[in-house]
């Protein structure tokens, strides 16, 4: 019998005796020192301005846990067991309720469940990239989708962003300029409200604009919307989907909305396209989690959720004010966007001073965020970072502003100094996982 340390001096190395016979997909798939700093900032010291993740307290835990009790002790057997790879249709059915908020009009039968909207946006890519063929993304654009067209080996080409969405006339040149390289675009991804990490929206005017354009150029639109009901002070945006019917895959989650820790997401797309997603979801995973769909069905059936909705707004919009009227305070020198939903505040330094450079030095000074690196496929963004204000407290918010101001301040004197400015990320073959403290 042969034993690792006999196996052919091509199989690997030192450090891991397979690695060459990964695919050539997986050696792209290794964490950045950035994920190995949030190893540190997830202490409890460090006000952490980084994850997107919900604030579970505003909950009505009490209610939810009687509700769960009940779930198990009547419909154990089921909740327990395996499911349709399509998912539950109680569920489903609920879902096309939801997504109407939005404008959406869909059956049942048009709806996919998948183990948290990431399982989406993966499964979506599964089917329709080949290796080398393109996707256009915002730019920035979200980490976690990055990560995924990355690990898919698709090229990513980004185009621009403005106060009100993506740009239009950019969009359209961009398809029209690949077009004309021969170049395949399989589709067009984007986070149209509150996105992910700018926080802008889309706007009324652009929303039929991006749709035509893709249109007319055959592309495909992936519509990521995990944030749209958690508007401030207006009302639900219409959704792309509910422009196009058959142009457009929607991606939703209950990860923002209800919890996260269900992992259950789900893809809105025309049947076709929904067979094939079921064919990849069923060779990943079965099924999804039948015990995470009954939970999420009973508490669609048996609590307020609009009312935890608008809870969640009030919540989310008075840490919003926190954090840019602390970066008001102590940031003056800095740019930002006010959002007007979501989770996250788009954040540029002042000249010369590079976010990702100056990362290490937050979290000894005990604060964290997300360099504007991680959301640019070509390692660009170092000038900018991205704030989350959904999980601290107000309190904390404030004092990781301040803490987070003199660090920005500290590199200032640096670069007056030196004359130090920022530069791209010099290696852009990571592929950034999704984990919370990037999301």
């Amino acid at each position: 019998m042969t034993s690792v340390n006999e196996l052919p001096e091509t199989a690997g190395n030192r450090l891991d005796p397979w690695f060459g016979s990964y695919a050539a997909r997986a050696h792209g798939m290794r964490a950045s020192e950035i994920r190995a700093l949030f190893s540190v900032a997830n202490r409890p010291e460090v006000v952490s301005l980084a994850g997107g993740m919900p604030y579970l307290e505003g909950l009505p835990l009490d209610v939810i846990a009687d509700t769960m009790q009940r779930l198990i002790a009547t419909k154990g057997t089921t909740a327990l067991q395996y499911g349709s790879g399509q998912g539950e249709e109680v569920l489903r059915e609920h879902i096309t309720q939801v997504v109407a908020l939005e404008g959406v009009s869909a059956h049942p039968d048009d709806v996919v469940v998948t183990t948290g909207s990431q399982s989406a946006l993966d499964l979506v890519t599964r089917i329709f990239v080949d290796p080398g063929d393109v996707v256009i993304a915002e730019a920035p654009s979200y980490v976690g989708a990055l990560g995924v067209f990355r690990s898919y080996q698709a090229d990513v080409v980004q185009v621009p962003l403005d106060a009100d969405g993506l740009v239009p006339a950019e969009l359209d040149a961009t398809l029209t300029r690949l077009a004309g390289e021969g170049r395949r675009v399989k589709f067009l991804y984007t986070v149209p409200t509150f996105q992910n990490p700018a926080g802008v929206s889309l706007s009324a005017e652009r929303r039929p604009q991006v749709l035509e354009i893709c249109r007319r150029h055959g592309v495909l639109v992936v519509e990521d919307n995990p944030y749209g009901l958690l508007g401030f002070d207006t009302e639900p945006m219409p959704a792309l989907r509910s422009y196009d019917t058959d142009g457009v895959l929607y991606l939703g989650s209950f990860s923002k909305t209800f919890a996260p820790g269900y992992r259950v997401g789900f893809v809105i797309a025309p049947h076709a396209v929904r067979d094939k997603l079921v064919l990849a979801s069923e060779s990943a995973v079965l099924s999804p989690s039948n015990a995470s769909q009954l939970a999420v069905a009973t508490y669609l059936e048996t609590c307020d959720w609009k009312a935890q909705i608008k809870t969640y707004r009030e919540t989310y919009r008075e840490r919003r004010d926190a954090l840019v009227g602390a970066l008001g305070e102590h940031l003056p020198r800095a740019s930002w966007n006010v959002p007007q939903g979501g989770f996250f505040v788009w954040v540029r330094l002042p000249d010369g001073l590079d976010a990702r450079a100056m990362l290490p030095r937050a979290v000894t000074a005990r604060v964290a965020y997300v360099p504007g690196t991680a959301f640019y496929y070509d390692g660009s963004g170092s000038d900018h970072m991205r704030l989350s204000f959904c999980f601290p407290t107000p309190e904390r918010i404030r004092e990781g502003v301040r803490r987070l101001a003199g660090v920005v301040n500290g590199e200032s004197e640096l670069v007056q100094i030196f004359g130090t400015s920022a530069q791209p990320d010099p290696d852009t073959d990571d592929v950034e996982s999704p984990a919370p403290d990037l999301a």
